[in-house]
């Protein structure tokens, strides 16, 4: 039986699909937002900053969980482990996913409370909503 060979394709030629393919991506996200604008009665910035609450509160519930999960297992080595080496690599992952967590936090904490000073490029004391 007679096997062909598959010829490999060449980096460049893949390197050019994936360019064609983010462009085609490109064109295909901007005419969605483009044609949602004028037909669903909000701007596609209300609505874009909709979907990107959504996704940032499906990620602090998501790492917050994460971060609990790695903490526990964090300190159960610390606390159970005889090796030296394995405690103090078990504390620096402890800090390392505390930081991350409280950067994360952070982040909604600002977005949350600190930009509706800031509504509309000017300062307004008065206003927390």
């Amino acid at each position: 039986m007679y096997l062909r060979k598959v010829p490999r394709l060449k980096a460049k030629t893949i390197m050019r699909l994936a360019d064609q393919l983010s462009f085609s991506c490109l064109l295909i996200g901007t005419t969605m937002l483009s044609a949602g604008a004028t037909s669903g009665g909000t701007t596609v910035w209300a609505k874009a900053s909709e979907i990107m609450q959504d996704v940032y509160t499906q990620i602090v519930s998501i790492s917050t969980i994460t971060a609990v999960v790695c903490a526990s297992v964090a300190l159960l080595l610390m606390n159970f482990s005889k090796n030296g080496r394995t405690v103090d690599d078990s504390r620096a992952w402890l800090k390392r996913i505390i930081i991350t967590w409280a950067i994360l936090n952070g982040l909604g904490f600002i977005m949350a409370y600190i930009t509706p000073f800031f509504a509309g490029g000017t300062w307004t004391p008065g206003t927390t909503s």
